[in-house]
């Protein structure tokens, strides 16, 4: 198991270096900007005018789930965009060679890059969350209402998107495998929102599709159930809310999305065990 850790430190060394990274803390940075700006013109709105302070405590915990939304797009972006070139690029250059002849299993090499990433992408998204929460907090007064239930589902979410740049790391080259995973993405979120849509158009059809959408990547179902956890019962029962409680993953949904990211990293290992290097 040493072999394990030495390659799980020796990855989380080499991700934190990259420049997407930091890249990617100064947009999260400049987000939470413009999302402090757009909070304070708010409030001062709410000032200039008579508001109950019940319709105001909705509104500004509507804006803080849009900005809780933003950070969790951003993370799976990062996610996706920093480990891509993790094993693909290592095999197409050669330079895989130079760990996977020493006396470390493959499986603890595969193992050992995705904890460091894993560690990475966790502290990502909790800067990026505890960010946007105390930004909301700081302005408003306003917080979610499981915070700690919402961030854990967020990690959840990018941990499965890490698994599959993983696995198809394995088979393909750095842009193929991007290529792949981020439309496994944009399938995900569009099978969220027609999962939404369909609590308005009351079509099984659109359900249907949603849930086969879910099953391919279950990524998306964990950012609602996150949005159901966080935003208030009043909010989630506004049916004009982007955020709306039309279609709630159960706890089913969760478990599956454990058992698919179990799978897809025992495939990952397989394959990368098997292949010829």
């Amino acid at each position: 198991m040493n072999g394990l850790w030495i390659m799980a430190g020796i990855t989380f060394r080499e991700a934190a270096r990259r420049r997407i990274l930091w890249t990617a803390l100064l947009c999260g940075a400049i987000l939470l900007a413009i999302f402090a700006i757009a909070l304070r013109l708010q409030v001062d709105e709410f000032q200039s005018r008579p508001m109950s302070p019940f319709v105001r405590y909705q509104v500004e915990s509507g804006m803080l789930m849009i900005g809780l939304y933003t950070c969790d797009l951003l993370a799976v972006v990062m996610t996706i965009l920093t480990s891509i070139d993790t094993i693909a690029g290592e095999i197409s250059s050669g330079t895989i060679h130079a760990i996977a002849t020493k006396p470390i299993a493959r499986w603890q090499i595969l193992g050992g890059k995705y904890l460091g990433f894993a560690a990475m992408v966790s502290i990502y998204v909790l800067l990026t969350f505890s960010g946007t929460v105390a930004v909301a907090y700081a302005v408003t007064g306003v917080l979610p209402e499981h915070p700690m239930v919402g961030a854990a589902l967020i990690i959840f979410e990018c941990l499965i998107a890490l698994a599959l740049t993983f696995l198809f790391g394995t088979w393909f080259s750095t842009l193929t495998n991007g290529v792949i995973v981020l439309g496994l993405q944009g399938a995900a979120f569009m099978g969220g929102w027609l999962e939404q849509v369909s609590g308005f158009s009351q079509s099984a059809q659109i359900v249907t599709l949603g849930v086969w959408s879910s099953l391919l990547m279950p990524g998306e179902s964990l950012w609602r159930r996150a949005a159901y956890e966080m935003q208030t019962p009043l909010a989630g029962s506004l049916s004009f809310s982007p955020f709306a409680n039309v279609s709630i993953p159960s706890g089913t949904a969760v478990a599956y999305a454990a058992a698919y990211l179990a799978v897809v990293l025992a495939i990952a290992t397989y394959h990368f065990n098997r292949r010829d290097l």
